[in-house]
């Protein structure tokens, strides 16, 4: 597997910015309960999931079945990334084997809930994709493009300064896979084409017929690009009744993802 980019490397050696585990615990929850506010509309019931990293081996993440809306304690856990990593090589993915897997990855076996079906695609995001926090949530602007005929063409540009600033140069798109295992597996190959092209992690990735995931460095980060990608969703859905999205060009684009006055207001946006 190639070596990973100098700041991924950090994440691993390093806590998350230094906090105790309660106060990592603490933001997750409150992150969460803002990602499943009903008037945001990204998430009803017990759809998306969410994760933050704890330590150099643990992080932890949403149970499976419990609501973002409400999420307490009683509705994370805490799992070994080795562990939950170590499912992305195994030859036995069916799904008794997964169940067996995340079960064994949980650092208390006593916890009663099972992790996310998605554990192992946030142990892949919170160390090849760069990220210290991450939301995934199924918003309905944005999953009325990624379930449509017209869904790749869509996001094939970018379509103004802020989306670039907040959700950087470009997303991963990827092709309609099976969640769990699967999914995470075909992430992980999106993930490393996406560092060999753009020299740094994704902030945004689109999963077709299913929904975004935000990975961040900051809980605030993670409700800055999931709010930016509706947006965004919003404005591109309305271009189609003007003929269509007009992208910026490759150069304007990378113009405002290099320009130094951008990155000082990305830094600051994200740390609030």
């Amino acid at each position: 597997m190639r070596a990973l980019p100098a700041d991924i490397l950090v994440l691993e050696v390093n806590p998350v910015n230094a906090q105790t585990k309660q106060e990592v615990l603490s933001r997750l929850i409150w992150m969460s309960r803002e990602l499943g506010r009903p008037e945001l509309d990204y998430a009803i019931l017990g759809e998306g999931n969410t994760s933050a990293r704890i330590d150099e081996g643990t992080f932890f993440v949403k149970a499976s079945g419990a609501e973002l809306r409400t999420l307490d304690e009683s509705g994370v856990v805490e799992v070994s990334l080795k562990r939950a990593l170590a499912l992305l090589d195994a030859e036995d993915v069916s799904d008794e084997a997964v169940k067996a897997g995340l079960a064994a990855a949980k650092i208390d076996p006593a916890t009663p809930r099972r992790p996310s079906v998605e554990t192992v695609l946030h142990a892949l995001a919170l160390t090849e994709g760069g990220a210290s926090w991450v939301g995934h949530t199924h918003p309905t602007a944005v999953n009325a493009i990624l379930c449509s005929q017209a869904a790749v063409a869509a996001y094939a540009g970018r379509l103004f300064p802020d989306e670039i600033v907040v959700c950087g140069p470009a997303p991963i798109f990827v092709p309609y896979t099976d969640p769990g295992v699967p999914l995470a597996r075909r992430v992980r190959d999106e993930i490393h084409a996406y560092l060999d092209r753009w020299g740094e992690p994704p902030k945004v990735i689109l999963m077709q017929n299913h929904g975004l995931i935000a990975l961040g460095k900051s809980p605030q980060e993670v409700l800055n690009i999931t709010a930016m990608a509706v947006k965004t969703a919003r404005v591109l859905a309305g271009t189609y009744a003007l003929g269509g999205p007009h992208f910026l060009t490759e150069e304007q684009a990378a113009r405002i993802h290099t320009r130094p006055d951008e990155a000082y207001r990305r830094q600051t946006l994200s740390s609030q």
